[in-house]
């Protein structure tokens, strides 16, 4: 393996004295670098809505999202996967993620586990990923041989693959169907992908989990209306989100959130339309979950 090759391995000369700088000065040139990230992410752009959407038509038709990385990568995949759940209400096995070495490697590095590609096939079996399923590898150089052979094996059993890595022509944008290759340059530190690179995949992974879940219906405009209101502060979300829609006093939105499980969607049909609990559960079901559609906003 040719580390020289890879821009995220190269040393960036603006930086070959920071052992020697302030705090305040070192501070000041990451934040400047890092600044250099949403640039990068908006040049890949394209690739990257051409993914979701093809993403989303899967998922639509029942499909999974599966993130799949090692190291850092792997540990962003399955920060993302954990947020769906709670924000979105999906079921854990919806999106999720697979990380070189187990679920111990979330906490415990295992970085000799990136270079298992059995360990990455058998992974894709193990999750019995099919066809109306998306794997996304995820690595920064494009070339960790875990995600490698989890990618080929996923696009062999028909799955949409992606391949989102920080160097240009990289292995995995070869492997996977859609390719995003999100040019962030050297790091800070020469090779600590967990800084720039880092920054960038997160953005990605926002943006998938993000749109595929407005896209299939899971916000009513930019409110969170699937969300699980497992906490205080997110049953006072679920009232203010029922009163903005419905204009409903609080004492209502409350009484309608109580009487329907505290499923927001559900609480505004029933509040709109006055509809008890098993009828608003019925219209919203008849618009396949997308509440703008079963409070009749679409044409």
């Amino acid at each position: 393996m040719n580390l020289s090759e890879l821009t995220t391995e190269s040393a960036d000369p603006r930086f070959a004295e920071i052992d020697t700088m302030s705090v305040g000065d070192l501070a000041a040139a990451m934040n400047a670098a890092d600044t250099t990230v949403p640039a990068a992410v908006a040049a890949a752009l394209p690739s990257i809505t051409t993914a979701i959407e093809a993403t989303a038509a899967r998922m639509e038709a029942g499909g999974r999202l599966v993130y799949v990385g090692a190291g850092t990568p792997g540990r962003l995949g399955v920060l993302d996967a954990s947020e769906c759940p709670p924000t979105f209400s999906t079921p854990p096995e919806q999106v999720f993620a697979i990380i070189a070495g187990g679920e111990s490697a979330i906490v415990s590095p295992c970085e000799g586990a990136e270079d298992d590609e059995e360990a990455g096939a058998a992974a894709v079996d193990a999750a019995q990923v099919g066809p109306l399923d998306t794997v996304v590898g995820i690595a920064s150089s494009g070339r960790t041989p875990y995600v490698l052979a989890a990618v080929r094996r996923a696009r062999e059993l028909g799955a949409l693959t992606v391949g989102l890595s920080c160097n240009t022509g990289a292995p995995l944008s070869a492997a996977a169907g859609h390719a995003i290759e999100v040019l962030v340059g050297p790091e800070v530190i020469s090779g600590s992908t967990r800084l720039k690179a880092g920054t960038a995949q997160k953005l990605v992974l926002n943006m998938f989990s993000t749109i595929v879940m407005v896209r299939l219906g899971k916000t009513y405009g930019n409110l969170m209306v699937d969300v699980k209101a497992s906490n205080g502060k997110l049953r006072e979300r679920a009232v203010r989100m029922v009163r903005t829609i419905t204009g409903a006093g609080r004492d209502e939105a409350l009484a309608a959130l109580d009487a329907n499980g505290f499923n927001v969607k559900q609480a505004v049909v029933a509040t709109r339309f006055d509809l008890p609990p098993r009828e608003a559960a019925a219209r919203l079901a008849a618009a396949g979950g997308r509440l703008r559609a079963a409070l009749g906003e679409l044409s």
